[in-house]
Formats: structure tokens, sequence, C-alpha cells
């Protein structure tokens, strides 16, 4: 048995966030007790670990008279829990988990590891955090990167871990699954016809998704149906074959109603979430090259250029020119892809064994 107290930057509705809960829940029934502690806001996946009993700690980190108080705080809690693991998450919750974890060390010392989710980060808007993240990478007793570009990108930046292991996220291959009757539903409530093919993005509005390229590869595609879910999205200036949803919480049961999943990350991106869930669902996937990309996707879809419209159109309208038969069975294939490689019960059972060991 381990029991690990994780250390995250907040608990909204991103990737990271889903990846810990999935991995917390997925412990916590393998006996091994889980603990999070959020450093800002309660955000929606609260809910979802504390329907699986377990604990969250909202510390409020702001001003900096905060933030010190908050660090003390988590020292005092690492001591009154005895984790036999820290587990931070991101550059924040890495950072925070350090120096709490060199504040609470007596006795018995707890391992610390490090979670890196992001690959090449702009170094305008987070390069003072890498510069910091690598002058402490010797600290972790691990550092656990979900990506092989993420890797490699913070080696290059200067960390020095003394043992860096690369582990992808996992997917929830029953949760994200294809649904006839999901599919018939969505379409109806939105007057998409049957035979239309439909292209599904989902991303919170960020420059690191980059909306721009897809909506502007969109704008050539009249034809073509798409629709977009994520924070921001519902207040974009759209085409007229493009919809927006804004945010949901309930992305299993719009992907079955798409035939393609796309993923326009210009940069940062690590391990996209986004695109093995659309796969795990039978989409036929159009990513761009970042990040890990190439491995997710296999020989099951397109990779295009980072921030080039033109190329993503063309995946596009090759795709949606397939024969429907045709495009299923890659859809398939692409989610046979997934199930094999990055499903949810092996990165669950290779945190245990990095856990317990």
């Amino acid at each position: 048995m381990a029991k690990v107290l994780h250390v995250i930057s907040g608990l909204g509705l991103g990737g990271a966030e889903m990846a810990l809960a999935r991995l917390a829940v997925g412990l916590q029934k393998r006996g091994h007790p889980q603990q999070v502690v959020t450093l800002t806001g309660h955000g929606i996946v609260r809910n979802l670990l504390e329907l699986h009993s377990i604990p969250v700690t909202e510390l409020k980190v702001g001003s900096v008279a905060k933030s010190f108080a908050a660090i003390f705080r988590l020292a005092a809690l690492i001591r009154s829990t005895a984790p036999d693991v820290v587990q931070g998450w991101m550059y924040h919750g890495n950072l925070v988990a350090t120096l709490a974890h060199v504040l609470a060390w007596s006795g018995l010392r707890p391992r610390l590891f490090w979670n890196i989710r992001a690959s090449n980060m702009d170094a305008c808007r987070y390069g003072q955090l890498i510069k910091w993240s690598a002058r402490l990478s010797r600290l972790p007793d691990l550092i656990i990167a979900n990506s092989n570009a993420g890797a490699q990108f913070h080696l290059q930046q200067g960390f020095q871990p003394w043992r860096l292991e690369v582990l992808p996220n996992g997917i929830d291959t029953e949760k994200f699954r294809p649904d006839a009757s999901l599919r018939q539903a969505f379409r109806l409530a939105q007057g998409i016809p049957p035979e239309a093919v439909l292209v599904i993005h989902v991303a919170r509005v960020d420059p690191m998704k980059d909306h721009a390229t897809f909506l502007a590869a969109m704008n050539k595609l009249p034809e073509v149906r798409a629709v977009l879910v994520g924070m921001g999205t519902q207040n974009l200036s759209l085409p007229p074959n493009v919809s927006a949803l804004g945010l949901r919480t309930d992305v299993e049961r719009l992907y079955p109603a798409a035939d393609i999943v796309v993923s326009t990350s210009a940069f940062g991106e690590g391990f996209s979430n986004v695109l093995a869930e659309g796969m795990s669902a039978g989409l036929v996937p159009i990513a761009t090259d970042v990040g890990d990309a190439k491995l997710i996707v296999g020989d099951t879809g397109i990779i295009v250029p980072p921030r080039d419209e033109t190329a993503l159109a063309a995946a596009i309208t090759r795709t949606v020119s397939l024969e429907p038969a045709t495009r299923r069975r890659m859809g398939l294939a692409a989610r046979e892809h997934i199930v094999t490689h990055f499903s949810l019960s092996r990165t669950v059972e290779a945190y245990e064994r990095f856990y317990v060991s």
C-alpha cells in the first residue's frame, strides 16, 4: 500500500486535472489511499474526487504572503498525514510540493515525485517557471513526463533529474466509445443530417490550442460541419458551418456524434487527452505535429504542421472525401490503437509500480 498526496495548481476541467482524478480514483480502488491539495479554487474535478471519497484540501494561494502561508500549511499537512509519496503536478504544483516537502522533512522522508505535462512551452509566458523548475529538478526522486516530447524539451531546458520516466496518459476506453444512440440524439438536437460528416474540436480558448487556425481552415470548407467544445468557445466569432457549445462536462456523450476529431495545438501540448479520447470513441484523428501527437495517432489518421491552415484544410478535405465505410474502419482502427497502447488500466498499473517500489 502507498499513500499518495497530490499537489496541483487547480481543479478546473482540464487535461491534467482529469488525468490526476482518473489516476487517483484508480489507485484508491486498488487500495492506495489518495489525497489531493489544490493551490487555487475548487473546480469541477473536486466533485469527482470527493464522490470517490478522496479528500481535497484548498490552500488558496494568491498574494506573496498567502503563498508562503500556504506552503507552511502544506508542510504541516505532509507531516500530519505522513504520505509515502508527495506527487506534484505541472510547474506550480511541482514547485510548491518541493518547498513544502523540504520544510516538512522530519523523521521518515516521503518520496517526492514531479509530473511534467507539457512539451515545447512558450518561453515568453513560462520562461521563469521553467528556469526555476530546472534549478530544483535534482530534488525529486522521480520526474514523470506524459510524453517523450515533453521529456526531451525539459532536458534541453536544463532539467537534471535523478530519474526520468515517460508514462503516457491513460484513457477510459469504456467511457469513451462509439455509441449509435448518442450519435443520433445529438445530431437530431443540433439539426445535423445523419449522413453529414462532422468534425469535433474540444479545447478551452487559449493561444496554445490555436482556435484561429482551426476556424481559418473551416472557413475554406463551407460544406463541412464542425462543433467546438470548451470554455470560451461560445464567445468566438464563428463561420456559418461551425457551432460552439462552450464548457461541457459530458464530452464522452458528444464524441460519438462526430466522425473526425481535430487537435490544433500550436505549442506546449505533451499528450493530447482530447485526441486520444476522440480516437477511443471511434473518430478519425487529425492533429498538429506537437508533443507526442504522432505517437498517439500512429497510422490511423493525419499529422499536419502547426499553424498551417492550408494543410489542415487539406487533411480535413481528404478525410471527408473518404467513403463512409472506409472512414468508419479508420475510426475503429484508431479506437483499437488507443485500447492497445493507452488504456487507463495500463497507466494506473504503471503509476502503482512507481509508488510501491
